[in-house]
């Protein structure tokens, strides 16, 4: 028995050998795209499932005797059905265009030839009888992956990333899968290990542009985020750097943007220590477009200044100005203009959430809305106007304090805004903003992020 064995490990080494480097080097590319859990390494799970694959299949083909090849559970044929689905997918995260949908009725194809060769196997207990399809399209993808690496200008249009090394790889492999399938059709001479050395070439080449687009990706995401950071900087620089003092006001802002730049804004138009306006805003959407439309709006509020004491005018002003500049966005707004001498508040929305007014022991919800800005040149926009006096208190706030969600999916709602001014009446502006924050923080999931930017103004007549 020993001799035997002896006498078999030669011939079998050479195969162990390279099924162990494909096992190794298949579990460490998908352990890798397991820890890093992000899109952009999706391609080391599809490199990682091919090498794995083949290394089980060469790693059968090496131990298991001929007559158990075709025998169940089918591992060798079963392999050999699927193994061209993850070289696919690996390649459709480097493919562009055209070519990329190409792949992706490949895989499709190649999917429906596996699922009815492996039904067929178990059914019939012959593997064999779509192989001939199975080798067909392996050999049809590796000519096109082939071409497509090797034309240069086919590489630059329908590939992420142009490599030689690539190039080198993808024909060696091509070589080699042309001769091993092309004998099922052909009676051809048997080379054992071409295939599985041409294939590791074939890995160590994608290896190569494998870690080449990751790198790429993580420069890309650093150039992003640098820029990121500007865009944050210059939307800090268009906020108000600090909230106004005035004689007979108490005012307090918060502002929570869901990402590094937001679709939030607000603005105070003092006139003089008598007579303020307070403008909030909320784009539709988030993130870079939502914060350049916001950007529009601070540009916009320029413009309408003489007539700050006037929110019907405001927000008409705005709304021609932003009137076919939005695209498919949109933004809702309200104003708030106080003249403490006169003790008269006026007050006027465009799809926003209503003002909370409390005065006299009494919370109200004051609605004055005309269409969100940017819908129509010509809206109007209604005004209601308010008597104030000490002891009274406006609360100004974009829709991102009401939406935030639980776990069970349930709003925080106005009952629970609401709720939460009742309970904090006598306290500060600044408290009760910390204490509306706090109540959505404790509301929303700890593992769930914020979702939707967060603004409230608070005034207090003293």
């Amino acid at each position: 028995m020993g001799t035997q064995i002896q006498a078999m490990l030669p011939g079998q080494v050479g195969g162990i050998m390279l099924a162990t480097v494909f096992l190794c080097v298949g579990l460490t590319n998908c352990a890798i795209a397991a820890i890093q859990s992000r899109g952009r390494v999706r391609i080391l799970f599809w490199f990682g499932i091919f090498n794995v694959m083949y290394g089980i299949r060469l790693l059968a083909q090496v131990l298991l005797p001929q007559s158990l090849w075709d025998s169940p559970p089918y591992v060798i044929p079963v392999i050999t059905y699927l193994i061209i689905i993850p070289g696919l997918l690996f390649w459709l995260e480097l493919s562009l265009g055209k070519f990329r949908r190409l792949l992706q009725i490949t895989v499709i194809a190649a999917l429906v030839i596996g699922i009815a060769g492996i039904s067929a196997a178990f059914i019939t207990g012959s593997p064999e009888i779509l192989v001939p399809f199975n080798s067909a399209l392996a050999i049809w993808t590796l000519l096109v992956l082939a071409v497509v690496n090797a034309v240069p200008s086919l590489a630059k249009r329908y590939l992420v990333i142009q490599s030689s090394i690539s190039v080198i790889g993808t024909l060696v492999l091509a070589i080699a899968v042309l001769e091993s399938n092309l004998k099922v059709f052909l009676p051809l001479p048997s080379y054992q290990y071409l295939e599985p050395l041409a294939f590791a070439v074939y890995v160590f080449s994608l290896g190569y542009v494998a870690a080449e687009k990751i790198f790429a990706d993580e420069r890309r995401l650093l150039s992003i985020e640098s820029e990121l950071e500007v865009a944050r900087e210059i939307q800090s620089s268009i906020l108000p750097r600090s909230v106004p003092e005035l004689k007979d006001l108490r005012i307090n802002a918060a502002y929570r943007p869901m990402t590094a730049v937001a679709g939030d804004f607000y603005e105070f138009m003092v006139v003089d220590q008598n007579r303020v306006g307070f403008l909030v805003a909320d784009v539709s959407g988030h993130g870079v477009p939502a914060a350049l439309i916001a950007a529009m709006v601070k540009v916009a509020m320029q413009s309408v200044a003489p007539s700050a004491d006037n929110p019907r005018e405001v927000l008409r002003g705005l709304n021609r100005i932003l009137s076919g500049q939005l695209q498919d966005q949109f933004v809702s707004a309200a104003y708030l203009w106080l003249d403490t001498k006169d003790h008269k508040a006026l007050y006027s929305a465009a799809g926003h959430p209503p003002l909370l007014y409390w005065r006299s022991d009494k919370l109200e919800r004051i609605e004055s809305n005309g269409l969100l800005l940017g819908l129509k040149a010509d809206s109007d926009y209604p005004v209601c106007e308010l008597p104030f006096n000490s002891g009274d208190r406006f609360l100004l706030y974009t829709d991102g304090v009401v939406e935030p969600e639980n776990d069970a999916g349930d709003f925080f709602g106005d009952h629970r805004l609401e709720q939460i001014v009742r309970e904090n009446r006598s306290r500060p502006p600044a408290e009760l903003s910390e204490q509306l924050l706090s109540g959505i923080r404790h509301w929303r999931s700890a593992s769930m992020p914020q979702q939707d930017d967060i603004t409230l103004i608070v005034i207090d007549v003293v």
